[in-house]
Formats: C-alpha cells, sequence, structure tokens
C-alpha cells in the first residue's frame, strides 16, 4: 500500500476530526488543492515551509483511496509532487502522528515513513 503525507498544524488537523473531512490548509485553499508529499520529499517540506514550528502532525494516506482527483503534479525543482483535488476523506487517513522538533531544531519524523 502506497501513502502520501500532509504536514498541518495541529490545530487544523482537531478541525478536520470534528468535520470529518479535511478541506486544506489557507495555502491549499489558495492554490486549490491540497499539498501532499511523499516520504522522501517530506524533509524538504519541512525545511521549506515550516521551519521551527512545534505544533505539527503527520498525516499518512492511501493514495489509493484517493482516485482520480489526486495528481502527481511537477513542483518543487521538477520533481512531481501529490496533489489532491478536493477534499480529503478520514477514511482515507491510515495514521496520524506528531512531527517533533527537537531542541537542535531538526525535525525528526516518526519511523513508520523512514
Amino acid at each position: 500500500m502506497a501513502f502520501i503525507y500532509k504536514i498541518c498544524r495541529g490545530a487544523e488537523w482537531d478541525d478536520a476530526r470534528r468535520a470529518g473531512i479535511y478541506a486544506g490548509s489557507a495555502g491549499d485553499r489558495r492554490d486549490g488543492f491540497i499539498h501532499f508529499s511523499s516520504a522522501h520529499q517530506l524533509m524538504g517540506t519541512l525545511a521549506k515551509y515550516y521551519a521551527g514550528a512545534n505544533d505539527l502532525m503527520l498525516v499518512a494516506v492511501q493514495q489509493d483511496a484517493l482516485g482520480d482527483a489526486l495528481k502527481f503534479e511537477p513542483s518543487r525543482d521538477g520533481a512531481l509532487f501529490p496533489h489532491l483535488y478536493g477534499v480529503l476523506p478520514l477514511s482515507a487517513v491510515a495514521w496520524t502522528k506528531p512531527v517533533v522538533l527537537q531542541a537542535d531544531g531538526q525535525f525528526m519524523l516518526p519511523p513508520e515513513c523512514i
């Protein structure tokens, strides 16, 4: 089973759990799709967009559950990134875990996605 990952603020994920769907961050909504990363893209995404943040959640999503709404499109440095054109149904989520910001400012990902 292939996974893609969404990094989001803890409060955003709390809102999603209450709503039963994740409609994306303000940036996602501005861009018209929900931004995801593959496992090997996570550290770059964290460094570029979330440096110093200590309230982050990592959401593992079964990419096959998203159907045709999921597109892999060129983004940072021409790499293909997963973009979801629609809301994320929580039924597609395999697990969520906090992203740990270590004392040295580096992020530590859960072992499941390394």
